[in-house]
């Protein structure tokens, strides 16, 4: 739904709107996995100021990232129910504003993580924003391997905490990287699934298997599932965690996994509903448990 663009935002209007524009729950996840890889690197001697500044870099670069996104996607955002009331399509924000704000937010995060970390953490927080705004972006018109491409900076996070701690990548670094990358598929496929009308309308192509809600489409979503189970227990093996958090994977893993059966014997979107929430339940609870065993 447009907005008439003669009405006169106030200061208020005007601030929700840009906060909106940082999707504080999506980088809210980004900064609490930057912490996350960051206390595990830290093993033990944890250095607060720095773990506030990764937190903080990793939020400002994700919310950089997601403005970005959002100008290119202006027109597309107006096509689908889900993002039609966002700053940009409701013009509550012009473009330019908007291209304002991202530079802003971005210089600022990636500025903080230049001189309080390392240039591999600044230089990884780099390629995050690029990867997902200028590749990830544009590709999720051309085919399902925008969903490959996207789950790279979606599982950057704790990698930038670790190399923050540590400043050098291990690899610990690639096992904790290697858990949210894989996580990433039955999250975007899922949430693909109960979205696919919207995304039709914008010309979206995420679904794997010829863009179809299928079978083939289930078993897929089902097979990264069931990587989830032994790389997850990667963490104790490599004597990153230890034993409970093994215990609490292989439970998550095996309840996220039984989900994908019942989108594969019915093929509905409740049941890819389900799939996209235990997603989001999934990875919170993986990482809590990883870092109290570590604790």
């Amino acid at each position: 739904m447009m907005v008439d663009n003669s009405h006169s935002f106030t200061i208020v209007d005007k601030f929700k709107a840009y906060f909106e524009l940082l999707k504080f729950r999506l980088s809210f996840l980004v900064s609490f996995s930057c912490g996350f890889g960051y206390i595990l690197g830290a093993n033990g001697t944890i250095d607060w100021v720095h773990f506030v500044v990764i937190c903080t870099g990793g939020f400002l670069v994700s919310g950089a990232s997601v403005t970005i996104n959002q100008i290119i996607e202006k027109d597309l955002d107006i096509l689908m129910t889900r993002t039609q009331n966002r700053p940009l399509p409701t013009n509550r924000i012009s473009p330019n504003e908007a291209a304002i704000f991202a530079f802003i937010v971005g210089a600022i995060g990636i500025t903080i993580l230049y001189s309080y970390t390392n240039i591999l953490t600044t230089l990884l927080s780099i390629l995050s924003m690029v990867l997902y705004s200028f590749v990830y972006t544009p590709l999720k018109r051309v085919g399902p391997i925008a969903v490959f491409v996207g789950a790279i900076p979606g599982a950057l996070p704790p990698l930038l905490g670790w190399t923050a701690a540590t400043g050098h990548i291990s690899i610990e670094a690639l096992i904790i990287f290697g858990i949210q990358f894989i996580w990433q598929f039955p999250h975007f496929w899922a949430i693909a699934w109960v979205a696919d009308e919207d995304y039709k309308k914008a010309g979206f192509k995420l679904l794997p298997s010829g863009g179809k809600k299928d079978l083939n489409t289930a078993i897929q979503i089902m097979i990264y599932t069931l990587f989830l189970i032994p790389v997850g227990l990667l963490p104790a093996k490599f004597g990153i965690t230890g034993l409970d958090s093994a215990i609490v994977v292989t439970v998550c893993g095996v309840l996220f996994l039984s989900q994908t059966f019942a989108l594969m014997r019915t093929g509905t979107r409740k049941s890819a509903l389900r799939i996209m929430f235990g997603s989001f339940l999934y990875l919170p609870i993986v990482q809590i448990a990883y870092l109290l065993d570590k604790v």
